[in-house]
């Protein structure tokens, strides 16, 4: 395959024109260039970082949209699935145009394929940095022991602590790319996107995000809770909710990422309804400089 046959636009709605359609077609496995592409068209083009994003359609034999392409540096490249002389093609192309790429994040085999080409026509190494998830949830299944206390949607009073637990979730997690936490909190607080558990004397104790709904699909994000508060039930009871909310709400898909090597966190979810869609991996590559680390939108 022609690595021209990648079109690579810095213009998001020359993309979404191109795209959307093809992106809502399958909205779990499209989750993440749904939710950041909303999010860039909330937000502005900024909104993951300095560097303008670049978006990417392949074509199928009718002309129709086959297979896309997101970058929002500092974040790895983004692709949907790809069969191998796919992802060579989009290689060689993001080399042609001199587009540095600190990593690939997509389903397992297609950004095992990204990866070799990418290490073969550049010559650098490349190891994967986390395996994960995606998850669907099927039948939401309450918690059997809820933990005491409640839920409720995070305001702007909790601000300095939402921040707080956003750095600390980063670092739990081996993030090393991401917004200010500021800038993190503010935007979700301003879509009622964070939900605290808090315990009968109103102590917060865990957290969870949910996105924006787009395409009919939210996704949970940022499950935290202090590690001196775990093993208590509060991660689980927080999670719930904000799923029970979505459900509420009339969203059809509601979905999430876990890391493979957190048996807890994957237990957990499964026991309140979630079951795995694809497996997804992303790597790193070995000339990552300091202003393209490794992360996850």
């Amino acid at each position: 395959m022609h690595p021209d046959a990648w079109h690579l636009t810095h213009d998001l709605d020359d993309f979404l024109t191109r795209a959307d359609d093809f992106l809502c077609s399958r909205p779990a496995l499209h989750t993440v260039q749904l939710t950041v592409t909303d999010a860039l068209r909330r937000q502005g083009l900024r909104a993951f970082g300095e560097e303008a994003p670049l978006f990417g359609t392949l074509s199928d034999e009718t002309g129709g949209v086959r297979a896309t392409l997101l970058h929002t540096p500092p974040f790895p490249v983004n692709a949907t699935l790809l069969a191998a002389a796919e992802a060579d093609a989009l290689a060689a192309r993001l080399v042609d145009v001199g587009r540095p790429v600190s990593g690939i994040s997509a389903e397992h085999d297609t950004a095992a394929a990204f990866a070799a080409a990418w290490q073969r026509r550049t010559a650098t190494a490349g190891e994967i940095h986390q395996r994960q998830r995606l998850y669907r949830l099927a039948e939401l299944t309450a918690p059997e022991r809820l933990p005491e206390g409640r839920p409720r949607v995070a305001g702007p009073a909790d601000r300095d602590l939402l921040m707080c637990w956003y750095g600390e979730f980063m670092a739990a997690a081996g993030l090393r790319a991401g917004p200010d936490a500021g800038e993190w909190t503010d935007v979700r607080l301003a879509h009622d996107g964070l939900t605290l558990w808090e315990i009968p004397d109103g102590t917060p104790v865990a957290m969870a995000g949910v996105t924006p709904a787009t395409a009919g699909q939210v996704r949970v994000q940022t499950v935290y809770t202090p590690a001196r508060l775990r093993g208590r039930g509060y991660a689980s009871a927080v999670t719930a909710e904000v799923s029970r909310a979505a459900l509420a709400s009339g969203t059809g898909e509601i979905l999430l990422f876990t890391d493979l090597a957190n048996p807890t966190s994957n237990g957990l979810y499964q026991r309140i309804g979630y079951r795995g869609v694809a497996d997804f991996a992303v790597w790193e590559f070995a000339d990552l400089s300091p202003g393209h680390p490794s992360g996850a939108h």
